[in-house]
């Protein structure tokens, strides 16, 4: 996928290349990344997206083109649906795009506090912590809750909604420039996780360990610092 970003593969030439069969190929991707293929390849394509926008001077339509996508129109609904902003928003922004604060999703329905402790890993050299909870194993778009801490710690995400969702956590280095959260370093990870109605309260906690190639790329578009609240609801 790396080597051929900006090419038109599919998951027959996939599988060649790793030389299984495509059901089994797909099977094995799943269980080693958390997605499938087609999902994990778009991820990067649009990951390399965000990288392009904020270090070059290349157009929207050359950067479509250059990660694979033959239709400026898709590659920009594609990049505001799985970014959570436009492509032209992200750069304007320089990847620190403002979020508003609203309600969960079922106003006035009973929801959860989710709290617990995100530890580093033994490697790690502490810098920001982005925290969220996000429908899948992609950390894309914007998450359904998330908070920011100055470093690994106790976090609290409040008015959590009913549903299954991924904890993750992202931690940057301390010397980040702002857009940590793009390459991140540090990884935690649990779910998919159940908030049936009437939970008040859950405890979770995360361990931060190395990213890892098999990772899904992080497509979420936040400023590294939240607002001075336990969460922020987006």
């Amino acid at each position: 996928m790396t080597e051929k970003l900006g090419e038109q593969l599919t998951i027959d030439d996939m599988a060649r290349s790793a030389m299984f069969s495509k059901f089994h190929f797909s099977r094995v991707f799943r269980q080693a990344t958390g997605v499938s293929p087609g999902r994990f390849l778009s991820a990067m394509r649009l990951a390399e997206a965000k990288r392009l926008l904020l270090s070059t001077k290349f157009s929207v339509a050359d950067i479509s083109y250059r990660v694979g996508y033959n239709s400026v129109g898709t590659f920009s609904t594609r990049f505001s649906d799985r970014v959570g902003v436009s492509p032209i928003a992200y750069r304007q922004f320089r990847g620190l795009v403002p979020t508003g604060s609203g309600g969960a999703s079922g106003a006035g329905a009973p929801s959860t506090i989710l709290r617990g402790h995100v530890h580093p890993s033994p490697t790690d050299q502490p810098g920001p912590v982005f925290v969220g909870l996000f429908p899948s194993r992609l950390p894309e778009g914007k998450p359904v809750r998330y908070t920011v801490l100055d470093t690994p710690g106790p976090y609290v995400l409040s008015a959590v909604p009913e549903g299954r969702w991924h904890l993750i956590a992202l931690c940057s280095t301390p010397t980040g420039t702002g857009t940590d959260w793009d390459d991140p370093g540090f990884i935690g990870h649990e779910g998919p996780l159940s908030f049936p109605a009437g939970t008040t309260t859950r405890l979770v906690d995360l361990r931060l360990r190395v990213l890892r190639p098999f990772d899904p790329p992080v497509l979420i578009a936040v400023r590294n610092r939240a607002p001075a609240m336990a969460a922020v609801a987006v």
